[in-house]
C-alpha cells in the first residue's frame, strides 16, 4: 500500500517528467549536440532495461499468486536484475529523466530532471522500510549486499563475486 509521502512525491516527480517529456520533444537537441543526444537515447534503452525486467523477475522468481499484479510478490528475488540493484524501477525513473536532459539540452528541462530524479530517489528509503516490515532479516541481509540505486557498484560486485 503506497504511502501519503509516496503519492505526494509521485504528484510531483509526475508533472515533471512529462514536462520533460514535452521539453524533449519540443527542444530536440537544443544545443545541436547529437552526441549528447544519441548518449541521452543510450541512457533511455538501459532505463527499458531496468523498468521492464523486474516484471519478468517477479513473475518468473517472486512467487506471484495466479492473477495479481507481478507487485504481489512473496519471495525476495535476489537474481537478474535484482543481484545488481534492489530497486531497478526506480533507478529507471532517475535514467528517464537523465535521458531525457541528455535528449533535450535544454535548461528547463535539466532543472525539472534533477528535481524529480531526487523526489523519485527519495522513495528507496519507505519501499525498504516495507520490504523489511515485510519480509524481515533475509530483506536486511539483501541490502547489505545489493546497492538500491547505483549499478555500476552492483555490476562490479555481481562481477568480482
Amino acid at each position: 500500500m503506497m504511502e501519503r509521502q509516496d503519492i505526494t512525491r509521485a504528484a510531483i516527480y509526475t508533472p515533471l517528467m512529462l514536462y520533460q517529456l514535452y521539453l524533449s520533444w519540443r527542444f530536440y537537441n537544443n544545443l545541436g549536440m547529437t552526441w549528447i543526444t544519441n548518449l541521452g537515447w543510450l541512457v533511455l534503452w538501459i532505463s527499458a532495461l531496468f523498468g521492464w525486467l523486474p516484471i519478468y523477475e517477479f513473475k518468473k522468481k517472486g512467487g506471484v499468486p495466479e492473477n495479481q499484479s507481478y507487485v504481489n510478490t512473496t519471495n525476495i528475488v535476489t537474481t537478474g536484475v535484482y543481484s545488481i540493484v534492489r530497486h531497478p524501477q526506480f533507478l529507471a525513473g532517475v535514467l528517464i529523466c537523465l535521458g531525457m536532459m541528455l535528449i533535450s539540452q535544454h535548461p528547463q528541462s535539466v532543472v525539472a530532471g534533477i528535481i524529480a530524479s531526487i523526489v523519485y530517489a527519495s522513495e528507496v528509503d519507505s519501499a525498504d522500510r516495507r520490504l523489511i516490515e515485510k519480509f524481515g532479516e533475509p530483506y536486511r541481509e539483501y541490502m547489505e549486499q545489493v546497492p538500491a540505486l547505483n549499478f555500476v557498484t552492483g555490476i562490479i560486485r555481481r562481477v568480482t563475486k
